[in-house]
């Protein structure tokens, strides 16, 4: 692509939960996640890129050059093979992992890149079946985390129903069963990223790609809700511009820039974002600018 990115970027987005389960815990009986040493809150890395994927699934609609590698249901030596078949290399029909040449390996990935906007965006290991490669993706974010520290809850619900005839007869004509829900009341969450030129180049991350990752950040969570998630906002995307693509400061000088503290009064718990202050030091190193997205 002839309008890969040339400048690097480091960006600081903050989003909230109220009333809902932002990213559950399967080992912990699917209870939010906290850091057990200190009660904050954590959201994966894995977690905020499946809500990017599925935001540019639903507005591309899965069409060359914004397919998804890695959604629902897919499989993944499948896309490989189709790779394969798409530079012009016969696929071997049997279980046997297909290692392909160097050369036939580097025109397997770049397709991958071309056409796969969460390959050239995070990156992927394609090497599983018949052979694509690695790629290290020019976009990487950190484990998200609650400014506060945060309260799981564990709220019983009733359901006016039974699932079989059998449990009917056994509750004696009652048909409400009890069940779970997890909740965190209210916790607002802070996440870093960092986005590579060097690696753009190689991947062919654009200009129109860095827009459509802005655009995901902003609306991901309107199009993600559930009764498991509750009420879920993106609240700031503050965005560090770099004039090179080499960069111009350490990234952590720069997220020390964004300070989120309490307003009003602290002695009580959090319980909406405007119980929070977010200040932006403008004090930037030569050669990087602020943008704010939301």
């Amino acid at each position: 692509m002839s309008n890969v990115i040339r400048n690097r970027y480091e960006f600081v987005y903050l989003f909230d939960v109220e009333n809902g389960n932002p990213n559950g815990d399967p080992d912990s009986g699917n209870m939010p996640r906290i850091d057990p040493e200190t009660n904050f809150g954590i959201i994966t890395d894995v977690c905020l890129k499946r809500k990017i994927r599925n935001f540019v699934d639903i507005v591309k609609k899965n069409e060359s050059p914004y397919e998804i590698y890695v959604r629902e249901k897919a499989v993944l030596n499948q896309v490989h093979e189709r790779a394969h078949q798409a530079i012009g290399v016969k696929t071997v029909t049997d279980d046997k992992k297909r290692k392909g040449s160097g050369d036939e390996v580097e025109k397997a990935r770049m397709w991958m890149c071309k056409n796969f906007f969460d390959v050239r965006t995070f990156g992927a290991v394609m090497s599983t079946g018949t052979n694509c490669g690695q790629v290290r993706g020019p976009v990487q974010l950190n484990f998200a985390r609650s400014i506060d520290t945060v309260v799981p809850l564990e709220v019983s619900i009733t359901r006016m129903a039974v699932t079989t005839e059998k449990e009917a007869e056994a509750q004696s004509g009652d048909n409400r069963t009890m069940g779970r829900k997890h909740i965190i009341p209210y916790g607002l969450y802070r996440t870093e990223g960092y986005i590579s030129a060097f690696l753009g180049q190689q991947t062919g991350f654009s200009e129109d790609d860095l827009k459509l990752l802005w655009d995901a950040l902003v609306n991901m969570f309107d199009h993600d809700h559930s009764a498991a998630r509750g009420k879920m906002n993106a609240r700031k995307l503050i965005v560090f511009k770099h004039d090179s693509e080499l960069g111009n400061a350490p990234a952590h000088k720069l997220f020390d820039l964004v300070k989120v503290t309490r307003g009003g009064d602290s002695s009580k718990p959090a319980r909406a974002f405007t119980d929070y202050k977010v200040d932006i030091s403008r004090q930037t190193p030569t050669g990087v600018i602020i943008e704010e997205k939301l």
